[in-house]
């Protein structure tokens, strides 16, 4: 019997695709085909023809940082290692690293208990303000999304904490107190992963010497956003994305997720899906970190598949320079031979950017390239 919203007969109400896709998920009974708002034009959808770009391929092993070398002995191979899938991927895995397995356990149960709170919970921190220090919502834009993505999230500014946590969720009860410690956690983990990376650039010479660094003195008092996601079960999976192809705007982001797989990446114009390892943290580069290694490190792009059987959670930390701070090539990346690539930039030309337009592929930082750099060496 077919459902009341197919896609031949999609009649239900623009209003009722702005409370999220989490709805459906939960009159799944009545959901027998994906509604024509989340379905995707033909050629941005998941393919599965080996011969199309947009393939799948499965299993692909990101390159693997030992947190216990990053802070020992083998320091220097480890910092090449990373040097080099800043460079080539964009992404990488850290594993042995210091959160523990209890509070990376705890964090995404508390939020898979969040997004099974009835929708009149959830609803409390529902708004379209970008600007919101918490954020329900759906697809990227519910206003401006022409196509939703199959995806519900709930979006949290994290730094300073004593700030932002009485505004966060009060239930489940334990929201506020599991999602702080994994909130100062993370923290810690992006500053010494941050330290890092400035060392693997060049910009200093030793580890010894990051207290001193100026931007690692800004990094700490950063910007940090968490975004809890949600990806229900999807009847027709080969129709949607739970997010679609985009690059990440901070520094860094590290991505915990369950043992749903659902992330790819994008590597020599194909699509990689990544195979979660437990307890380990995806990070990737975003667009500040680009800009900031004039071009060396790449964002690059990666969405999310769904799947017909089982949801899947996952808790996005993304790390940035103070929200007042400007973004712009270090001068010690910049000569002769490598000029300026980017101009400078900020938190509030990103939100003003996505704010007028759908977000796709990695428009914001190809609007801050400049034109006038002869000889570019490609993105």
């Amino acid at each position: 019997m077919p459902s009341a919203m197919t896609i031949e007969d999609d009649t239900a109400p623009e209003i009722q695709y702005q409370k999220g896709v989490k709805q459906f998920y939960d009159n799944g009974h009545l959901l027998q085909r994906v509604p024509k708002k989340y379905i995707l034009p033909p050629s941005e959808r998941p393919s599965t023809n080996m011969e199309e770009p947009n393939v799948a391929t499965l299993n692909f092993q990101l390159p693997t940082i030992d947190f216990v070398d990053l802070l020992g002995p083998n320091r220097s191979h480890a910092l090449q290692s990373l040097g080099n899938a800043c460079e080539k991927y964009g992404f990488f895995q850290v594993v042995n690293h210091s959160i523990s397995d209890e509070v990376v356990r705890n964090m995404l149960d508390v939020n898979e208990r969040f997004f099974d709170l009835p929708m009149e919970e959830r609803a409390k921190y529902m708004t379209t303000d970008m600007h919101a220090p918490v954020r329900y919502g759906t697809s990227f834009s519910q206003t401006k999304d022409t196509v939703f993505c199959w995806r519900d999230f709930l979006k949290l500014l994290s730094h300073p904490l004593s700030d932002f946590i009485p505004l966060w969720p009060s239930s489940p009860v334990d929201y506020r107190e599991v999602a702080a410690t994994y909130a100062e956690e993370t923290k810690e983990l992006f500053l010494t992963i941050m330290e890092a990376i400035l060392e693997s650039l060049g910009i200093k010479e030793s580890s010894q010497e990051g207290k001193d660094n100026n931007i690692l003195k800004d990094f700490e008092n950063c910007s940090h956003m968490m975004v809890a996601n949600f990806y229900p079960p999807c009847p027709q999976p080969d129709l949607t994305l739970g997010m679609p192809p985009h690059s990440d705007y901070g520094f860094l982001t590290l991505l915990l997720q369950d043992q749903v797989q659902g992330l790819q990446i994008q590597f020599q114009g194909k699509w990689l899906t990544i195979q979660p390892i437990p307890n380990a943290f995806i990070v990737n580069v975003g667009d500040h970190l680009e800009i900031f290694s004039n071009g060396k490190y790449k964002s690059v792009l990666h969405r999310v598949l769904v799947n017909e059987v089982k949801s899947r959670v996952s808790v996005a930390s993304l790390h940035s320079l103070p929200f007042n701070s400007t973004v712009r090539p270090s001068p010690k990346l910049i000569d002769e031979e490598n000029p300026k690539r980017y101009m400078d930039t900020s938190f509030d030309s990103f939100i003003s950017y996505i704010s007028t337009r759908e977000t796709k592929n990695k428009d914001f930082l190809d609007s801050r390239k400049l034109t006038c750099v002869h000889n570019d060496k490609p993105n």
